[in-house]
């Protein structure tokens, strides 16, 4: 099956937004009313995370934001470079610190965070020369929903959209909508106008409903390929994962059986999998397969990208870890 994607010959994929560290709390509670021991920094940042995973996969990537000139902001663009990403358009900010999200995990699995995104050099990045010269020659842009509560990753996000598609590029859309990170009118507006102009999105869970504003998985499936939606990837955790495309064909991926450390960044590392397979022209159901192994190995590894995995290391992982029934 063809891909719905621009190949990666065409240029690399481009994600846009909050570049982090994150630091972790080592006991389980109720976040951080009280002193508790941490363990970090480790690089973070959704968008950063997916953009990793792309990269360690073998596919063209490049990532758009801004650290500080501090450890934080080296401990990020050290990772991502080693990782094959051009950080070529990523600004190095001279007066303010790199971001950083703070999180403590629940009993029940759950997560509490603590962000310095707004004050930080994180939301501190704009339209440049640099980033014009890497979006002039990209084939797809990426967009997380956490990066649309940062007004300076909306303009750029909103300038590149249409130069992307404009050389024959595509875009993807996570919906990526956490708690803490609240959107307002307009942002929600934008978040729409993007869900409708993907080519692929990449939901969780009630993600779904949410981007297609109607209630019920068959029809919020129906309502966003009917509004132009090309390509849907539902991730459900434990659960698998299920492609569905636009002429009814469904695919659903069993999760694979492992010890998990850490939650976090497995959804973002199964989607820059997942993307980068279908530009390298694999099938959906090859895509998924390494999409579901990257999430998966993440999560057997402390720290939100430290999981994510080679092609060399995926396949390894494959051959040897139990799939759920």
């Amino acid at each position: 099956m063809a891909s719905i994607l621009a190949p990666d010959g065409l240029g690399p994929t481009v994600c846009v937004g909050e570049i982090l560290v994150e630091i972790v709390a080592t006991t389980v509670g109720d976040g951080f009313l009280e002193a508790q021991p941490l363990v970090g920094p480790f690089a973070s940042g959704a968008p950063a995370i997916f953009i990793s995973q792309c990269g360690r996969l073998g596919g063209k990537a490049a990532m758009v934001g801004a650290v500080g000139d501090d450890d934080f902001g080296r401990v990020n663009t050290d990772r991502l470079k080693r990782d094959g990403v051009d950080v070529s358009a990523i600004s190095i900010d001279p007066d303010y610190p790199t971001g950083s999200a703070f999180v403590r995990y629940r009993k029940d699995g759950s997560r509490d965070f603590v962000y310095n995104i707004a004050t930080s050099a994180a939301a501190r990045f704009g339209w440049s020369e640099l980033v014009g010269n890497l979006i002039d020659r990209s084939g797809h842009l990426h967009v997380m929903g956490s990066a649309l509560s940062v007004p300076s990753a909306r303009a750029v996000i909103d300038r590149a959209v249409d130069i992307v598609k404009a050389r024959g590029g595509t875009l993807s859309v996570d919906p990526n909508l956490r708690k803490e990170l609240k959107l307002d009118e307009d942002t929600e507006r934008r978040f729409s106008r993007l869900v409708a102009a993907a080519d692929l999105l990449l939901p969780s869970g009630e993600e779904l409903e949410r981007a297609a504003g109607v209630e019920g998985e068959a029809e919020a499936i129906r309502r966003l390929f009917e509004i132009g939606v090309k390509e849907i990837v539902l991730k459900r955790g434990a659960d698998g994962a299920t492609y569905f495309g636009s002429q009814g064909d469904r695919i659903d991926a069993r999760a694979f059986v492992v010890q998990e450390v850490d939650p976090t960044g497995a959804g973002d590392c199964f989607g820059g999998a997942y993307l980068t397979c279908r530009r390298l022209g694999m099938s959906p159901q090859q895509a998924l397969t390494y999409a579901s192994a990257a999430g998966a190995r993440n999560v057997t590894v402390l720290g939100p990208m430290e999981g994510a995995g080679t092609r060399q290391e995926l396949d390894a992982f494959i051959a040897s870890t139990e799939r759920r029934p």
